[in-house]
């Protein structure tokens, strides 16, 4: 969605959506916005409750029942398996993304990991196509006047022409742009705490031969899975900017990181989305 700083201004019904790396500050900004009269909505939380939720908790199910004890107080009904996700807590999510490696280490087979990330891809493309509907819950139902989506850090690389068109049309859309020294210590925290990630198919297929040749390895069931994810996260980086550039430059916006890590109020964040509109 394309306007002048007087019409976001004046815009009754502001919605936006937050685009950049998971760790950049999506969410710290979100949060300057009062609860009270703006709507939070996570992709990410969206994800795992409405499209992955089934899947995560079968998992745990699973992982359950090689232990006799919990196995034997399964089948009886004695006790339950759920998935205790919140929108500040999306560790279920993550560990059933899982990541791809030699299995005794805790890494997932290559088919497993594959179909784990297709259903990732489809969660993400539900989710954020939710968002129309979420924006007219928000208001109708819930008497919110405002409504901000905090868009997963994946959300670059779907490459779905129609959901990115949605959220165009129906929101004011902030590309976050972490500046070098980000980067770098983004790279720094997924090197000390490698973290499971979602990968476009065509890339991770890419980076995974590079994988191999570099390290002389022809399989992934012999493959260090942290190993592999602290490697392939600086690629990944590269990968993904100039995915966020284009969406920001054909349906919105882009605010550097170090701006929207001054924003401490609404008022500030308001004042920061006009200025940038202005400058484009």
């Amino acid at each position: 969605m394309k306007m002048s700083p007087d019409a976001f201004l004046a815009w009754k019904n502001k919605a936006i959506t937050l685009l950049g790396m998971s760790g950049v500050g999506k969410t710290t900004l979100a949060n300057c916005l009062p609860k009270s009269s703006w709507f939070h909505y996570s992709a990410d939380y969206r994800i795992g409750t409405r499209y992955m939720g089934e899947a995560i908790i079968d998992n745990a199910k699973k992982e359950a029942m090689k232990v006799r004890f919990l196995r034997d107080l399964l089948c009886s009904d004695s006790i339950y398996i759920g998935s205790n996700i919140t929108v500040d807590n999306l560790e279920p999510l993550s560990s059933f993304l899982g990541k791809v490696g030699d299995r005794s280490k805790g890494g997932l087979s290559y088919d497993e990991f594959v179909a784990r990330q297709r259903l990732h891809r489809e969660g993400e493309i539900g989710a954020l196509g939710d968002v129309r509907t979420f924006i007219a819950k928000a208001k109708d139902i819930y008497g919110y006047d405002h409504f901000i989506n905090d868009a997963g850090g994946s959300a670059c690389e779907i490459n779905h022409e129609e959901t990115i068109r949605s959220l165009a049309d129906h929101t004011l859309i902030l590309y976050i742009r972490a500046e070098r020294d980000m980067e770098d210590e983004l790279i720094r925290r997924q090197k000390e705490s490698p973290k499971p990630l979602y990968y476009q198919e065509g890339f991770f297929a890419e980076s995974l031969a590079e994988y191999f040749e570099e390290h002389g390895i022809d399989s992934t069931e012999t493959m260090d899975p942290d190993h592999f994810t602290r490697w392939i996260f600086p690629r990944l980086v590269e990968h993904r900017r100039p995915l966020y550039r284009s969406i920001a430059d054909n349906y919105g916006y882009t605010l550097s990181a170090s701006d929207a890590g001054r924003v401490r109020s609404e008022e500030e964040f308001l004042d920061l989305v006009a200025e940038t509109v202005g400058r484009s």
